[in-house]
């Protein structure tokens, strides 16, 4: 198979030939989870909908709830990891993730918004962690040359979490729900709303015992540890080093949140807009399966985006990869029919290798920085929220072409492929212990 071997063959080997293979698989794992769980998401928002009789604004708080954890939990998560390790991290985020997925069992058993609200929150928190840890240690592991190249062949799981996501939750909560099998307009009684809420309990038992696994395998596992040396250079000469003259940081930032809006606005809308009588005119049912290309052309780029990094540098790779989805979101504004609905299912192509490869040119030459700076990306998921906008925009001028700030979104991610992503005053990389 062509991923295994582009791995041995040095996505997971650092400069002296050690194999990190092992432990990139395990890590996978995690990408797999947190993209699983966070899709499950669009399969609660119509759930919580008719169990709660929510409005909109109680929905959208849902989702919002989501994005403020990564905002809250990111530097926290970057000083916990200074603190007890990237290993011990990894274990501590998949044990929040499994607490909030227990609580989310008793939040179903009351039924309470407020308690489903708090517990998503946890949730998010711990898949926070996650990505501040395990992000940067896929890049820092293995070869400087090809850390964007390992992060894109890990993040392809997480596409694969995202795709069978609706598929568990469509069978295991919205199939055995009321609310999930009944025509639009019909009216919940209370007892059906309390049985739909008890839907959710053998769902999120299963994915909390999952996480409780993976937290003991992780545990005992003998990751590769990072260099201690690093950690003391960033406590004794904190003074002389400052993540404001990374400038690979610094746009980098602005560069994930402004994708983030692209990404999560193309997602939330695509049902809307395929569903049009002048683009594809389908049901929401049928434009939702529509929905799983998506999302399947960004788990098949991530792998293709994997293996072309090993030959040509990731920047490069970035600032092409943008011009097609600027062109493929010029088709979806200015067409019609079919050919505006799968430029927008391409995007989702386009799109596969832009967090990772943004993300990885971000921490480039910070050193015993990378956590904090780390910390900062992540925090930076938070501008999934400002998908409000481009909401706005539909209300204004019209669904079509609200996607014009998605192409917007684009061209300043090839401004950083071309320009932002070039480090400044890089420090010695953290190096792995060799055992």
């Amino acid at each position: 198979m062509a991923g295994p071997a582009g791995v041995a063959n040095g996505v997971s080997r650092d400069s002296g030939g050690v194999n990190y293979t092992p432990a990139l698989v395990l890590l996978a794992s995690l990408f797999f989870m947190w993209g699983f769980i966070t899709v499950i998401n669009n399969t609660l928002l119509p759930h919580l909908r008719s169990v709660f009789d929510l409005n909109y604004t109680q929905t959208t708080l849902i989702e919002s709830v989501w994005f403020i954890a990564y905002f809250v939990a990111s530097i926290p998560s970057a000083w916990l990891i200074k603190r007890i390790g990237y290993q011990k991290s990894l274990v501590v985020g998949l044990l929040v993730m499994a607490a909030g997925s227990l609580g989310m069992m008793l939040a179903a058993s009351l039924p309470s918004y407020g308690v489903t609200l708090v517990m998503l929150f946890v949730i998010a928190s711990g898949i926070t962690l996650l990505q501040v840890a395990a992000n940067p240690y896929v890049a820092v592991v293995g070869s400087p040359e090809t850390a964007s190249s390992r992060l894109n062949l890990v993040q392809a799981m997480n596409s694969a979490g995202t795709m069978f996501a609706p598929l568990f939750g469509a069978y295991l909560i919205l199939g055995r729900s009321k609310g999930g099998t009944a025509e639009a307009g019909v009216v919940l009684t209370q007892a059906e709303r309390l049985a739909d809420a008890q839907s959710v309990i053998l769902p999120y038992g299963l994915v909390a015992v999952v996480l409780i696994g993976l937290a003991i395998v992780i545990a005992r596992f003998p990751l590769p540890a990072m260099g201690s040396a690093a950690n003391r250079a960033s406590k004794e000469e904190r003074r002389n080093h400052s993540l404001w003259r990374h400038r690979n940081l610094v746009f980098g930032v602005p560069a994930i949140f402004i994708y983030l809006i692209a990404e999560i606005g193309v997602a939330n809308l695509f049902v809307n807009f395929v569903s049009q009588p002048h683009i594809a005119n389908l049901t929401h049912e049928q434009a939702g399966r529509y929905l799983t290309f998506l999302w399947g052309g960004m788990m098949v780029g991530r792998f293709v985006g994997s293996a072309i990094m090993q030959k040509i540098p990731a920047e490069t790779v970035l600032a092409a990869f943008s011009i097609g989805a600027f062109v493929v979101m010029l088709v979806t504004v200015f067409t019609t029919g079919p050919a505006a609905m799968w430029a927008l299912i391409l995007v989702g192509f386009f799109h596969s290798i832009m967090f990772p490869t943004i993300f990885t040119l971000g921490i480039k030459g910070l050193g015993p920085l990378t956590e904090e700076g780390s910390g900062l990306l992540i925090m930076a998921i938070a501008g999934g929220a400002l998908v409000i906008v481009q909401g706005w925009l539909a209300d204004s001028y019209g669904l079509q072409m609200s996607f014009l700030l998605t192409a917007a979104c684009e061209l300043y991610v090839l401004f950083y492929a071309l320009w932002g992503a070039k480090p400044t005053n890089a420090l010695p990389e953290p190096q792995p212990i060799e055992e």
